[in-house]
């Protein structure tokens, strides 16, 4: 089958050729119709995700398409089957996966990060009847595999971890994937949102999912600017790109008593014993900072209801379309100038 992999973390990917997989007992090989193009791929081919041991290796994590095998302990799928998966597969067994936490399973497995992942034609999943989901008829592949890693997280860090509630201020810093995916989220539960990016083409964006208010820079001005529309702060910040600056000013614009979800990923300290959270702000203004790391299977039913309602509308962040062969100059972009909105890979 086709691949798009790397040989050497920073090296350029390229196309190339793998056996096919083969499923395990307790999993399943899904033909990858869509899988999205996400900037944590390319922290994993910079070298910043320890879980990738193996080279060459194949990146990808937010994927759908349809059951190619079985295998002989899975009970509830079968060849044929439209199905997504979330970037974190669980055991099943543990005491988290059992609470419905599978996103934070000691024993989880990532697909583009523990192995082989669905920049590729096909896909192997761990445990099936526990992280495989079932795709709406309705639904596009191409909606599916936005779902992923960007609005699925974004959804379980807005209304899980972040609890929102109508009538609050919010703040996304950051308007790629999950920042749009959240802007749009807190939108639907009654919030004021406003969205923070350097980009142009990301704040339009940002506007078209529901933000009202838009600001244009990174830089200390961003507090005063957030203060103009919510004098006390904000009451919920999200740091959606994951960076020191952005985690920093996220924290400082919070008003008293207000809670910060990190969802970007952060590179390793630039400096030394440098703190990435403002610590004193957080003590004095005893304020709340949560991290999330994607949505288990057990809570997307909730999600998907929303989505075949019309109260979301994960399609209309979906921006391009790109082929497998066109993988490697994108992932590449990723690190210097991100396209808004989210970028679908049809691997064949």
């Amino acid at each position: 089958m086709r691949v798009a992999q790397f040989d050497a973390f920073g090296s350029p990917l390229y196309v190339g050729e793998r056996d096919m997989p083969v499923a395990r007992p307790h999993g399943v090989v899904i033909k990858v119709e869509a899988t999205g193009l996400c900037r944590s791929d390319w922290h994993g081919w910079q070298g910043h995700d320890s879980d990738i041991t193996e080279l060459p290796h194949v990146p990808g994590h937010e994927f759908a398409g349809v059951i190619s095998e079985v295998g002989a302990d899975v009970k509830n799928w079968k060849v044929g089957d439209r199905v997504t998966v979330p970037f974190v597969c669980g055991c099943g067994d543990c005491i988290d996966c059992k609470a419905g936490n599978a996103q934070v399973c000691l024993y989880q497995w990532q697909p583009g990060f523990n192995g082989p992942g669905s920049f590729a034609e096909y896909v192997r999943i761990p445990h099936a009847d526990f992280n495989v989901v079932a795709l709406p008829d309705s639904m596009s592949f191409e909606t599916a595999a936005a779902l992923g890693c960007r609005f699925a997280t974004s959804y379980r860090a807005v209304v899980h971890v972040g609890k929102v509630q109508a009538g609050e201020t919010v703040a996304i810093f950051g308007c790629g994937g999950v920042g749009l995916a959240a802007i749009m989220i807190a939108k639907s539960r009654g919030a004021t949102v406003v969205g923070i990016d350097t980009s142009n083409p990301a704040r339009d964006r940002a506007r078209l999912a529901g933000a009202d208010y838009v600001l244009d820079s990174i830089h200390d001005d961003v507090v005063k600017e957030i203060k103009k529309y919510s004098p006390a702060g904000a009451d919920l910040t999200v740091d959606a790109l994951g960076s020191i600056a952005t985690s920093k000013l996220a924290v400082e614009s919070l008003r008293r008593l207000g809670r910060h979800v990190q969802v970007g990923l952060l590179p390793p300290a630039e400096v030394k014993d440098q703190a990435t959270i403002p610590m004193h702000t957080v003590i004095g203004r005893e304020l709340s900072i949560m991290g999330s790391h994607g949505m288990s299977a057990a809570h997307y039913p909730e999600m998907l209801a929303e989505i075949a309602s019309g109260v979301l509308r994960p399609d209309t962040l979906v921006e391009r379309t790109i082929s497998l062969d066109e993988v490697p100059d994108a992932l590449a972009q990723l690190g210097t100038n991100p396209l808004p909105g989210i970028t679908i890979i049809k691997p064949s």
